[in-house]
Formats: C-alpha cells, sequence, structure tokens
C-alpha cells in the first residue's frame, strides 16, 4: 500500500475511501510537527492545520456513508486511530 498510495496526501487517501490511512496521516503528522518544533502536546491542543484536515476527512466520510457521525472523535474512535498520551516517551514490552 505505501508503493501504492505513499505519495498520496491525507485528502487524497479519504477520497479514495481510505480513511484510517488518512487519520493516521494526520495523526503521525500533527505528533511529528509538534515534536519537531519542541512543543509539548497537550490533551485536545492541535494545530490548525490539522484540525481543518481532521474536519475535511470527517465530511468526506459523512458524504460517503450511510451512518454519519458527528465529531472528529467519532470517526477516530470508529477506526481505532487515537494520539500517544502525553508523557509517554518510551514503551516497553516484556
Amino acid at each position: 500500500m505505501k508503493k501504492r498510495y505513499g505519495s498520496l496526501s491525507a485528502e487524497q487517501l479519504a477520497e479514495k475511501g481510505l480513511y484510517k490511512q488518512a487519520l493516521c496521516a494526520v495523526v503521525y503528522e500533527q505528533a511529528a510537527g509538534a515534536v519537531g518544533r519542541g512543543i509539548s502536546r497537550k490533551v485536545g491542543g492541535r494545530d490548525e492545520a490539522a484540525t481543518g484536515a481532521l474536519e475535511r476527512i470527517l465530511e468526506l466520510y459523512n458524504r460517503n456513508a450511510d451512518h454519519k457521525l458527528g465529531a472528529v472523535e467519532d470517526l477516530k474512535r470508529v477506526f481505532g486511530v487515537f494520539e500517544v498520551p502525553p508523557g509517554i516517551g518510551k514503551v516497553l514490552v516484556v
């Protein structure tokens, strides 16, 4: 999939019906941008660009779905996409 869709933006992925991949791309870009800029992430704190992209994905999903969702958080819950909670820098699996 990366070879086929790796050059597409999150919005283009959503237009093709790949909503989970689009959500993951936006969440990853948002987290990588916050870490790269040295900004501590806060719960609910997002860039305007990421918020706009998430709203656009929600709009595209609602346009094509039978069951409409009201918020971006609902869309994340449906597809199982969440941010890493603040304060977690490393996970050790034993």
